[in-house]
């Protein structure tokens, strides 16, 4: 597929957070399952209370494939995975990565297959 060189970007930044929630003891488990909605609504209120929402897009997915690390939010364009685990980790990856333009390094979750 051929695109064309300048492609119009909607937002600086785009967060796609997982909140999948499978039945309890489920062997791959969820992000739901894991406190993933309380975080999101964080989430989405620290966007929307400091204005980020015109360059930050953020948008509730369904399962990323990383069931048993989560809950998991990947940002793009940098293609960054995040697993926060309460409220003021969503706050420090807002500080740092969508305010400053630098990874909330403890934050961040290496993942592979």
């Amino acid at each position: 597929m051929e695109l064309p060189d300048e492609l119009p970007q909607l937002y600086k930044r785009h967060i796609f957070a997982c909140g999948t929630q499978r039945p309890p003891m489920h062997p791959r488990g969820s992000c739901g399952n894991s406190g993933a909605q309380p975080l999101w609504e964080r989430l989405g209120q620290k966007i929307e209370a400091l204005g980020l929402g015109s360059e930050v897009g953020f948008t509730p997915s369904g399962c990323l494939g990383f069931c048993s690390a989560g809950p998991l939010m990947v940002i793009y364009p940098e293609g960054v995975w995040y697993r926060p685990q309460c409220d003021a980790d969503i706050d420090t990856i807002v500080a740092e990565h969508l305010q400053k333009d630098v990874l909330a390094p403890d934050q961040v979750v290496v993942l592979s297959r």
